[in-house]
């Protein structure tokens, strides 16, 4: 069993355990965290607490973690384009249209599905049956750089490094439009958007902070060849941060253009660099996925 701990501060005194968890889990699903509360495994000060206990300061909170229960997923020979692997991880490149891990209408040939016949019974089992090995995701048409996790160890680490976004994270998009600025920062909270629940938006109220870095590596007539760099690591950001400025990302079936003139599937974005410290070894390792053909194609199409 896993046990992961916590100690509250002055700040977190008269905060519910399940918003205080949510809030400082490392990369635990909030159902995953509700679940272990009603089953007794996560303590408070060595007593096992109800969601709604007040917290007090100087608190310790030990997150129990049972072993991961069989998965019904079936392994699939599926091909993976393996970036680096050693005992504790690996990072691949995930390729456009590929969804991470099983969801509705997505049960197979999936990223879960290809790992798992890959590394066997190596996976992390923190994130429960249907997320073996995975620690962060990226979306079904973004390719690049992503990295699972082979134990409970390596995932703790690794998640938390993302919940402090110690993490490398360099990304290449292509967007329309002519931008002015050659570099630019945006900053902006994303949260739900305020009339569609299935899109992101740029919010006044609520949402996370999220910030994006972009550099312009190339400006066409119509569009723009980008760099991103990602403090945080909030649900579509970059797709909702180039949107909220007026440069979509071409191809983007849910901030951009409808008509997509250049008939792509999904969005132009790639996750081209991801660095972090090793789990185990604690050196700095940074993986760099390379650009995925379809971009060099529409870089073409683009310049004349």
């Amino acid at each position: 069993m896993q046990n992961i701990l916590f100690t509250t501060t002055q700040e977190d005194a008269g905060v519910r355990l399940d918003k205080y968890l949510a809030g400082q889990s490392v990369n635990l699903t909030r159902s995953f965290l509700q679940k272990q509360i009603k089953e007794g495994n996560v303590l408070v000060d060595s007593v096992p607490r109800k969601a709604n206990y007040k917290l007090k300061p100087v608190q310790e909170i030990e997150v129990r973690i049972p072993p991961a229960n069989e998965s019904e997923i079936v392994p699939q020979d599926i091909p993976l384009d393996i970036l680096y692997e050693d005992a504790d991880l690996l990072v691949v490149n995930k390729p456009k249209g590929m969804v991470v891990h099983p969801a509705a209408g997505h049960a197979s040939g999936t990223l879960v599905n290809a790992v798992m016949y890959h590394c066997r019974d190596s996976l992390s089992g923190i994130n429960g049956t249907l997320r073996p090995g995975i620690v962060h995701r990226i979306d079904k048409d973004t390719t690049g750089s992503l990295i699972v996790c082979k134990n409970d160890e390596s995932h703790v680490r690794i998640a938390e490094q993302i919940k402090e976004h110690s993490v490398r994270r360099i990304y290449r998009g292509i967007v329309s439009g002519s931008l002015r600025r050659t570099e630019s920062v945006i900053e902006g909270n994303i949260g739900r958007h305020p009339t569609n629940r299935k899109k992101m938006a740029v919010v006044t109220k609520g949402g996370k902070p999220a910030i994006t870095h972009y550099r312009v590596i190339e400006q066409w007539r119509d569009a723009a060849y980008l760099e991103f760099r990602l403090e945080t690591g909030r649900t579509h950001q970059i797709r909702v941060h180039m949107a909220s400025i007026g440069h979509p990302l071409l191809g983007d079936p849910v901030y951009g253009n409808p008509k997509n003139p250049y008939r792509l599937t999904g969005q132009a974005l790639h996750a081209m660099t991801i660095g972090f410290v090793h789990p185990r070894t604690g050196a700095y390792t940074e993986v760099t996925a390379p650009i995925p053909e379809y971009f060099t194609e529409l870089a073409k199409k683009l310049k004349k």
